[in-house]
């Protein structure tokens, strides 16, 4: 460039611009700076997440339990929280989860309770952070195990009218001399009374099943409760047993409901007073309305009573106090659970009062309509 004739401060930034050029060559970048990662299963952050959750949930770190959410402390209690995981369990089969090293789940009987069931889940979040989550199956369970009961005991029920009409029919058919006129009238008498026996068997049956399929729809028909009493009572005791009813009925109580389902109340809490409550016994059949706005249907009867134990569990289908004396009378055992699902399905309530010697009173309350006498 000096041999050229450039200028010589042109030549002199020239030289600058190099040897600057040069310097930056030889530096080194800055190291990256790498963004501070925060561990996404923060017990703090986890704790928010889960406390409003309604199924029991518990972070267990190290092996005990840093956090329990609202139901978990109100299913396990408060005092959980920071428990070693096996005290606050203290099953074998939640230990036998609790020592896997890629979690899973189990069942659990009994955790809070003798016969509920729950079933534990565990997902491994870390090397020491894992969740438990607690999920109850004892609704599920006691369905189970009643439909396996009702099934039996319906077998059972069925079974025994049958047997009695085969076993007289092949006594009929295999007699090899001629079957006395009395015998065979005595067979044949029996034969029917089964046989009547297994069609109200079956009619109840039918009827509980369509009750349970609709007890989620409230009834919606105004049903006025006197003249419908009244007649299903009536229907109930047929002409020779009419003479043994009597009726205390307020008028003019409406309420909403199902007006062939509240005929087969009154006729199975009508029939039973009269079967149980003696052969010559008055059977009272009241209507009145109570201090909460609900018809009150009662039906009394005086007979022998019923012993207090058994009184629980009259509702539940085909008990019986007496057996042999439910069935000598043509009982199903089905009468008074037809009876409480009818009420339920109508938002009432079922009561059953029993003295020995002085007689059983069941009532049903009924909302009345718009709370109030029509």
């Amino acid at each position: 460039m000096g041999i050229a004739g450039v200028d010589a401060w042109v030549i002199a930034a020239s030289g600058l611009v190099w040897i600057g050029s040069i310097w930056i060559l030889t530096l080194r970048p800055p190291p990256p700076q790498v963004a501070p990662q925060q561990d996404p299963f923060r017990t703090d952050k986890m704790s928010e997440l889960i406390e409003f959750s309604g199924t029991p949930i518990l972070l267990v770190d190290h092996g005990r339990i840093s956090v329990a959410n609202r139901a978990a402390r109100k299913l396990l209690g408060k005092h959980i929280v920071g428990q070693d995981m096996r005290v606050a369990f203290r099953h074998p089969e939640a230990i036998r989860l609790l020592d896997k090293q890629n979690g899973g789940f189990t069942q659990i009987v009994g955790l809070v309770r003798r016969r509920d069931v729950w079933r534990m889940n565990r997902k491994v979040l870390s090397d020491n952070l894992s969740v438990v989550e607690l999920l109850n199956q004892t609704a599920e369970v006691d369905i189970a195990r009643a439909h396996t009961d009702f099934v039996a005991n319906a077998s059972h029920e069925l079974r025994t009218p049958l047997a009695s009409i085969i076993g007289y029919v092949e006594t009929l058919q295999e007699s090899d001399t001629k079957v006395a006129e009395a015998t065979k009238h005595k067979f044949l008498s029996t034969i029917l009374a089964e046989a009547n026996r297994l069609q109200s068997l079956v009619s109840d049956l039918m009827s509980l099943s369509r009750i349970e399929a609709e007890k989620h729809e409230q009834p919606r028909e105004r049903v006025d409760l006197k003249p419908l009493i009244e007649t299903a009572s009536r229907d109930a005791a047929g002409l020779e047993r009419v003479p043994r009813l009597t009726f205390n009925l307020a008028a003019g109580l409406t309420v909403l409901g199902d007006q062939r389902q509240l005929e087969q109340l009154v006729r199975n809490l009508v029939d039973n007073a009269l079967k149980y409550g003696g052969p010559d016994g008055a059977v009272n059949v009241s209507l009145s309305r109570t201090d909460n706005d609900e018809a009150l249907i009662s039906v009394a009867d005086q007979g022998e009573g019923i012993p207090a134990e058994h009184i629980p569990h009259l509702t539940r289908r085909f008990y019986r106090t007496d057996p042999g004396r439910s069935r000598a009378s043509g009982g199903t055992g089905l009468g008074l659970a037809i009876v409480k699902h009818i009420v339920e399905r109508h938002r009432g309530r079922l009561d059953i009062a029993s003295q020995q010697g002085q007689g059983t009173v069941v009532s049903a309350r009924i909302p009345l309509v718009d709370g109030k006498a029509s």
